[in-house]
C-alpha cells in the first residue's frame, strides 16, 4: 500500500492524459501553449473567480501574490506556525517579517483569536507595519475565513489564501481559492489536484492584481517579452503540465466524492480511538490528508506500519522553531496548540483511487488498538 497512489490515478486516466500529452508534443508549443490558457479559464470557472493565473509552482504563486501587494521590508505578514515552510519562507524572501499565529486544536488551521492577539502585540511593539494575513487551508479544510475576514477588516489587512492543500474545499458552497484578496494553490503531485511535476496558480477577482501577476510571472514583461517594465520572475507553467491538469480537473469532482466517503468511514471507526479532524458546519474539506492526533502518536504509527499501513507526520517542527527563523526570537512554547499538534498528529492514506481492499485493511486495523 502506498501513502499516495499516483499510479492508480494515472491508470484510470491514462488514455485521456496520454492523448493530451501527445497533442502537445505534436503542436510543439511547450511553454505557455494553448492548453495553459484553456486550463486557466477552467480553473477560474471551477473556483468561481475572474482570474486564474498559472505559474511554475505553489511557492512562486505566494511570491507573486506578495509582489502584487507590494510587500516589502518593514511589513508584517501574519501566518500560521503549524504549516509547511514555504508559507513563511516567501515572506522573509520578500524582506518582510513573518509574524506567527497559533492553531485551532480541532481544525488545525489558523486560530482567529490568536491572530488578533498577535496583531495587537505587533501594534504595541511598533517595529513593523501591518500589511497582510496568509491563511493556510491545512490538510484540505479552508481556514476560518468568516472570522479571519472580520479581523482583517478591523485592522486594514489584506488576505492571501494559501490553498495549496485546500483546492476543492468549500465554505457555504464557496470554493477554496476564492477567499481573501488573492489566493494561491500548488499542483505538486501530492496535492488534491496535482500535475506530474511542479505547478501552481494564483486566483483573484481584482483586475489590477491579475495584470501585475501576469507581468511578474514572465520577467515583468510589458507589451511583449522584450518590453520589461518591472522586475519579475521566470515562473511559467509548462504546457505538458497544463495538459495533464486539464484531464485531472475533469475527474476531480468524482475524486472529492470518493475522498469524502473514505473520510466519513475513517471518522466512524477511528473517532472511538483518536482525536479526529473536525469539519465545521457548512465547511467541506478536500481531504488533502486525513489527519488524526494522539499523545502516543509515535507508538500508534508503529502499530500501523507493522500492519503494512503507511502513515505520514505533518509537521514535526513548527515554523517558529525552524533554524531559519531563530532571528525572530520566539520561545518554543509561544504557540502551545501548534506545538501540541506538531508532536501528536499523523496522517492516514486517502485518495480518490484507493482500492476497497486497502480501505478495509485500514479500517479493520482498529482492532489493533482495542
Amino acid at each position: 500500500m502506498q501513502f499516495i497512489d499516483l499510479e492508480a490515478q494515472y491508470k484510470h486516466l491514462k488514455q485521456r492524459i496520454d492523448k493530451r500529452i501527445f497533442n502537445v508534443l505534436t503542436h510543439g508549443k511547450y511553454i505557455m501553449g494553448p492548453e495553459v490558457k484553456e486550463l486557466e479559464e477552467r480553473l477560474a470557472d471551477y473556483v468561481g473567480v475572474k482570474h486564474a493565473i498559472t505559474c511554475a509552482n505553489g511557492t512562486d504563486a505566494l511570491t507573486l501574490s506578495l509582489m502584487a501587494l507590494e510587500v516589502k521590508e518593514g511589513d508584517a505578514i501574519f501566518c500560521p506556525t503549524f504549516t509547511f515552510f514555504a508559507t513563511a519562507e516567501v515572506v522573509a524572501f520578500a524582506g518582510a517579517t513573518p509574524v506567527f499565529v497559533d492553531s485551532d486544536v480541532s481544525t488545525f488551521n489558523m486560530c482567529p483569536v490568536s491572530l488578533e492577539k498577535q496583531i495587537k502585540r505587533t501594534i504595541d511593539e511598533g517595529k513593523v507595519k501591518l500589511k497582510a494575513i496568509i491563511a493556510v487551508d491545512l490538510f484540505g479544510l479552508p481556514a476560518n475565513y468568516p472570522e479571519i475576514t472580520k479581523v482583517a477588516k478591523k485592522y486594514g489587512l489584506k488576505i492571501i489564501e494559501d490553498a495549496a492543500q485546500g483546492f476543492g474545499g468549500e465554505i457555504k458552497n464557496q470554493r477554496a481559492g476564492s477567499f481573501g484578496d488573492i489566493a494561491t494553490t500548488s499542483f505538486f503531485p501530492a496535492k488534491p489536484l496535482g500535475c506530474y511535476g511542479d505547478g501552481g496558480a494564483v486566483f483573484t477577482n481584482n483586475d489590477d492584481y491579475a495584470e501585475l501577476i501576469k507581468s511578474y510571472r514572465i520577467h515583468g514583461k510589458g507589451l511583449d517579452k522584450y518590453d520589461n517594465v518591472r522586475i519579475g520572475l521566470n515562473s511559467r507553467l509548462d504546457t505538458i503540465q497544463a495538459a495533464v491538469l486539464l484531464e485531472k480537473l475533469v475527474d476531480f469532482p468524482n475524486e472529492l466524492i470518493a475522498r469524502n466517503d473514505i473520510a466519513k468511514k475513517y471518522e466512524e471507526v477511528f473517532s472511538c480511538y483518536f482525536n479526529t479532524p473536525a469539519v465545521p458546519f457548512l465547511f467541506k474539506s478536500s481531504w488533502a490528508q486525513y489527519t488524526l492526533y494522539d499523545s502516543d502518536s509515535d507508538s500508534i504509527r508503529a502499530v500501523f506500519h507493522s500492519n503494512s499501513i503507511p502513515t505520514m507526520k505533518y509537521y514535526p517542527t513548527c515554523l517558529h522553531e525552524q533554524t531559519a527563523f531563530k532571528y525572530l526570537n520566539y520561545a518554543e512554547n509561544d504557540f502551545p496548540t501548534a506545538k501540541l499538534l506538531s508532536n501528536q498528529v499523523f496522517s492516514l492514506p486517502i485518495s480518490g483511487y484507493m482500492s476497497n481492499e486497502n480501505i478495509e485493511k485500514i479500517l479493520s486495523s482498529c482492532i489493533l488498538f482495542d
